[in-house]
């Protein structure tokens, strides 16, 4: 057998080598994370403490809040600090982590995104079961089993990745520990637990994606047969930004792990990372919350409780 040296850390190239330039990317992310994570927070506490937010969808969005804070909290601290001190360095144990939190968060937001299509399936297309499906019970329950399973899936699919020891280069060409750098410095010859992870967590996503096709499908037929044009467009309103949202989320996360091994990734494959990164804990927000007429006047109500009649102006 040849001669290969085991590799005990990693070190993430990041997007520059050059100093100046990652002090640029570091304040840059540096205040995306910090809009992220209070435009998410904000929709935690709003949807926890005012009494007219305690419904399904709102508790399906405070669940979404929560899985956006923890993924993007995962590695872009890290990439931030990493550019400030212009150290890149990231131990195996460090990697293992990232992995299993990011891949965890990711899994749980895909199901958790499927279950809110079925409860806006359930409010179009029958309202007039809608809280007797949509119940406190079974809420709480696809909640768990969105946040467990992720969990699950993720704790197995990590497990085997580590497994198994890493020689060679030591070399990750991104921000973070992406699974096609792993799988190419591993120095197993046998990757069938772990392609077999990767098999059925593309079919899960695959499952989710038709499921929510599906959803969509028949509440824009239902849309459709609404006689108000102004009914029509609340509800596309609400429907489609979900649509296009988890859409973009699992064509970039595809690109992330399931993307053949690069030495050298591309421009686009540096962008689809952060898109897949960054966007939803961005977006997300603003998409399903912070324009919507119920999210605005719960904020209005939680600004003159804590200030007074002196948020009137808002």
């Amino acid at each position: 057998m040849a001669n290969v040296t085991l590799v005990t850390g990693f070190l993430l190239t990041g997007f520059s080598n050059v100093q100046k330039l990652q002090i640029l990317y570091g304040v840059l992310f540096l205040l995306i994370y910090l809009a992220a994570l209070m435009s998410n927070l904000l929709i935690i506490t709003l949807t926890t403490l005012d009494i007219k937010l305690q419904t399904p969808m709102y508790f399906f969005l405070k669940n979404l809040s929560f899985l956006d804070v923890f993924l993007v909290s995962v590695p872009i601290p890290e990439f931030i600090v990493n550019n400030l001190t212009h150290n890149n360095s990231i131990s195996i144990l460090g990697c293992a982590f990232q992995l299993l939190l990011m891949t965890s968060f990711s899994a749980g937001e895909v199901f958790l995104l499927t279950a809110m299509s079925y409860d806006r399936y359930v409010a179009i297309c029958c309202p007039l079961h809608y809280e007797v499906v949509m119940n406190t019970g079974i809420c709480v329950l696809m909640a768990s089993v969105s946040w467990a399973v992720g969990g699950l899936f993720d704790t197995v699919y990590t497990a085997g990745t580590f497994s198994m020891p890493f020689c060679g280069s030591s070399v990750i060409p991104q921000f973070f520990c992406d699974v096609p750098s792993l799988l190419r410095i591993s120095c197993s010859e046998t990757l069938m637990v772990i392609y077999a992870g990767i098999g059925v967590g593309a079919c899960l996503s695959i499952s989710c994606f038709i499921c929510i096709v599906i959803s969509y499908i028949y509440i824009f037929s239902t849309v459709l047969k609404i006689p108000t044009t102004k009914g029509q467009s609340k509800a596309f309103s609400t429907c489609f930004p979900h649509l296009i949202v988890f859409t973009v989320f699992i064509i970039t996360a595809y690109f992330v792990y399931l993307k053949p091994p690069s030495n050298s990734p591309s421009v686009i494959d540096r962008l689809l990372s952060v898109i897949y990164i960054v966007m939803p804990p961005v977006f997300n927000p603003v998409i399903y919350s912070l324009r919507n007429d119920d999210m605005k006047r719960a904020l209005i109500r939680l600004l003159q409780n804590t200030y007074g009649q002196e948020a009137y102006f808002i």
